[in-house]
């Protein structure tokens, strides 16, 4: 790819200064009261190449744009297409209503903030170069608006999109939470009537065995049996594992590490 060569004539110390490929990053060129002022068009995308928006201001105070003439107009332009995204982004973020709008918000406006600011680095640097430019102070200020308004933009869609995040990460830990007191009482439920309906399947076994005679107490003897049977079960059930003891090091372990014991 060859840097395009417009219609207009540059010192050779700017010449010196450009590469043959592109014009390359952000930046003004000030050299014998010729200011090159090389800005980059809003980025479509995080990833690609950029196009260039070339000026060239002439010692007598005249602006070109790219080889044309009326280079002032070019660059309100070019301002008011990044305050275009701004607002489209401003947009897109009141209508944001879930994590993934949020996310593909952060994903398009990241590169332009960035854009932005290389933009309004550029701009201040000609603001430098050229102090009693009116156009470029104007340009200077807006730039300094647009990516303010582009770095805030991305710290709110960031903040909300943290919050819904955490507001699923809640939600989760609850529903878990639920579930596990649900398994709990299950747990403790099924620990209580397993020993009963096993001692009921044995003794409810149509065999002669020759207590169906006994008195009545027997009955409630070994329902009584059976809940204490449920109580050990269920206390076994819920009973934590012992935590391992820990062993406390040896002298000769603590001097493994190679440091000394303290006198």
């Amino acid at each position: 790819m060859t840097r395009p060569d417009y219609s207009w004539p540059l010192p050779d110390a700017i010449e010196r200064r450009l590469g043959r490929e592109s014009y390359g990053a952000q930046r003004a060129i000030h050299e014998r009261d010729h200011l090159l002022l090389i800005l980059h068009e809003p980025p479509q995308s995080a990833g690609g190449d950029r196009n260039h928006a070339v000026f060239l201001r002439t010692p007598d105070g005249a602006w070109a744009f790219q080889g044309h003439p009326n280079g002032e107009q070019a660059l309100r332009r070019l301002l008011d297409a990044y305050q275009e995204r701004l607002t489209q982004g401003l947009a897109a973020y009141d209508r944001a209503d879930d994590a993934a709008t949020l996310f593909a918000l952060i994903e398009r406006a990241r590169p332009v903030a960035r854009a932005a600011g290389n933009l309004q680095a550029a701009l201040q640097a000609a603001r430098e170069a050229v102090k009693d430019d009116a156009e470029m102070i104007t340009a200077r200020d807006r730039s300094v608006d647009i990516h303010r308004g582009l770095e805030l933009l991305l710290a709110d869609a960031q903040l909300a999109l943290n919050f819904r995040l955490a507001q699923q990460a809640e939600a989760q830990t609850r529903a878990a939470l639920a579930n596990h007191r649900a398994q709990e009482k299950l747990n403790t439920l099924a620990a209580w009537t397993l020993p009963l309906m096993a001692v009921a399947t044995v003794f409810g076994m149509n065999l002669r065995n020759g207590w169906e005679a006994l008195a009545a107490w027997v009955f409630w003897a070994v329902l009584a049996v059976g809940m204490v049977l449920g109580w050990w079960v269920k206390a076994w059930v819920q009973r934590s594992p012992l935590p391992e003891r820990q062993k406390a090091p040896s002298p000769a372990q603590g001097r493994a590490g190679g440091k000394p014991p303290r006198r």
